[in-house]
């Protein structure tokens, strides 16, 4: 699915420091009912940050001026294990996050954001801590995906991509898309192909 473009942006950064937050914990299964995407902000974190009614838990960090307005996340270790849940990431866009910062990640969960244009890092302990101490400090950060640089006044740290994941997130491409960046030589391909080989054309 096509997402805006990342190029530079510039966002407060909410912190999430407890280790192992799950794709339960971050889209619970009763958010899993809808035949399409729609909505799914509504289930980002649900038990965090809504109480039994309904209403925002005023403790959690997403509900509190100035992080409900954050655009990046730093998170502890291993962020987003549990199950393989696409509308995790799906939700976490819908709700405004455009790059989550950690030391390590859940594979299946790393390859959904890649999929589908959430920026997802890791960093070293020393660049978590910094970028914690800026989120704790009500800091806007810049994200500079083509410098692959994170500044603020108090500093900056640089961080590194693959480069296919880094123009698919800058062109705000999902892997068809990328795909379809090749049509032309497809279509030569495919138009030689069954020259060879007429019989293989459909009917």
């Amino acid at each position: 699915m096509p997402t805006e473009p990342f190029i530079c942006r510039t966002a407060h950064i909410a912190a999430l420091p407890a280790a192992n937050i799950d794709t339960d914990v971050i889209m619970p299964k009763v958010f899993l009912k809808g035949v399409d995407r729609k909505g799914l902000e509504a289930g980002v974190f649900h038990d965090l940050r809504f109480d039994e009614q309904g209403s925002p838990l005023p403790d959690f960090v997403l509900n509190r001026t100035p992080w409900d307005k954050s655009e990046f996340l730093v998170a502890g270790p291993n962020f987003g294990c549990g199950s393989s849940r696409e509308h995790a990431v799906w939700g976490l866009l819908q709700l405004g996050i455009r790059a989550i910062f950690t030391e390590s990640f859940a594979g299946i969960f790393f390859d959904n954001c890649a999929r589908n244009g959430l920026l997802a890092v890791e960093l070293n302990a020393d660049k978590i801590a910094f970028l914690t101490s800026l989120a704790e400090a009500g800091e806007r950060v810049s994200v500079d995906l083509e410098s692959q640089n994170i500044s603020a006044p108090q500093g900056e740290i640089t961080f590194h991509i693959d480069e296919r994941r880094r123009r698919m997130l800058m062109n705000g491409l999902d892997a068809i898309g990328m795909t379809l960046e090749w049509r032309e030589d497809i279509a030569a391909f495919q138009d030689a192909y069954l020259t060879t080989y007429p019989w293989l054309a459909p009917q």
